[in-house]
């Protein structure tokens, strides 16, 4: 079986407020434990089907703010995973940095550890906006980031941007990604932000302290992005990225296509895919989230499972359907038809009006979000789950 694999690091220097990812503040953090926690539970899935024999096609090293632990720690855990299972030649390795947190020197001790591909969290050039963000870099340092990572000598560069900002213009945004394009990253995301319930920005939108965008604006600035980014020479390939020619995330579009992907570390999350046709739906679990609770677990058992689920039936159609469709080129009606024994509108009666309502169609055999459709991409989703 072939699959990704994902590796948590929970430290930040500073909890961002508007992030609701399972990442912690520290001054200090147990690098050395951690990793090898790591490299136990990797060596505990080895042994265990379906994961036995598999074969590695993607790394991915989130967090957290990964770039916190030195290019070693890193080597260790990628020299562990490529003891363990085969890897593919063209794996693509990534690693999300921080701007704040990098030099030459660290981003080529990760070049020279295997990573071959650099995903920094930059959220805006403004620094009024980086200030109500919790950002610990400037708009200097992030600019600095890509052409230093360009001279470490990786090639495949990714740009994190945010928008829909409290207060933020239309104007401001289109400066950003003005700003980010100069810089000739490999790939874009820019996402709109989000309230997450337990952030501090939910509690400061609560009490009124924050106001969301008007919605006139937060559309206004979706279809800038596209227009900005495709004249640029980016192809939208999901909802909220854009790459160059063949520099789409490989990773993330396995996550989008159902591909089995196991996760280790702290809150890491993991699917095992469908494993044995029509009869089996494929099963997922998450790890302890507290990063030192799930340091002994992992001591004591070799993994720190705490969640875990066997999807049945209906649950992988809902979930086939929304996560195509994530993709601008959405699923194709065969690969449905084939997994699921019907077609899309018999197992889901409200495709019919999706379609009518201009939100939803079929074209070329390829079920996928209209223009419209991608504006309302959420309100579409929620009606297949």
């Amino acid at each position: 079986m072939r699959f990704g694999l994902y590796v948590h690091i929970p430290y930040c220097q500073a909890k961002c407020p508007y992030c609701d990812f399972n990442s912690y503040a520290a001054a200090r953090w147990p690098e050395r434990r951690y990793v090898d926690a790591l490299c136990a539970e990797l060596r505990h899935y080895a042994a265990l089907s379906p994961w036995r024999g598999g074969e590695i096609q993607t790394i991915f090293f989130g967090g957290g703010t990964p770039s916190l632990f030195a290019a070693e720690s890193i080597g260790q855990v990628l020299d562990e995973a490529s003891r363990l299972w085969p890897v593919a030649p063209d794996v693509e390795t990534t690693l999300e940095a921080n701007p704040g947190t990098i030099s030459l020197d660290k981003l080529s001790g990760f070049c020279a550890a295997g990573i071959n591909r650099m995903s920094f969290g930059v959220q805006s050039f403004a620094p009024h906006h980086l200030r109500t963000l919790g950002r610990i870099h400037g708009p200097d340092e992030a600019a600095a980031a890509v052409r230093l990572a360009r001279q470490a000598g990786l090639t495949n560069v990714s740009i994190d941007l945010i928008y829909a900002l409290p207060q933020q213009t239309l104007e401001e945004w289109e400066s950003d990604l003005t700003r980010a394009c100069a810089l000739q990253p490999d790939h874009l995301s820019a996402y709109n932000l989000t309230y997450e319930e337990g952030t501090p920005f939910h509690q400061w939108r609560t009490k009124g302290k924050l106001r969301s965008l008007p919605e006139e604006i937060e559309v206004a600035m979706f279809t800038g992005t596209q227009d900005i980014l495709t004249t640029a020479g980016y192809a939208q390939y999901e909802i909220s990225n854009y790459a160059r020619p063949g520099q789409a995330c490989r990773h993330n579009v396995s996550y989008w296509c159902g591909g089995a992907y196991l996760g280790v570390g702290a809150g890491a999350h993991s699917y095992s895919g469908v494993t044995d046709g029509s009869t089996d739906w494929g099963c997922r679990w998450s790890d302890e989230k507290n990063p030192n609770t799930y340091i002994r677990d992992v001591v004591q058992q070799g993994h720190a499972c705490r969640f875990s689920e066997t999807l049945d039936a209906r649950q992988a159609r809902g979930e086939f359907v929304f996560l195509g469709l994530r993709c601008c080129d959405g699923f194709a009606a065969t690969a449905f038809r084939e997994r699921f024994g019907a077609e899309l509108p018999a197992l889901f009666s409200h495709v019919d009006d999706l379609r009518d309502g201009g939100l939803l169609e079929c074209s070329a055999g390829r079920w996928r979000l209209t223009p419209r459709g991608l504006l309302l991409a959420d309100s579409v989703f929620a009606t297949f789950l």
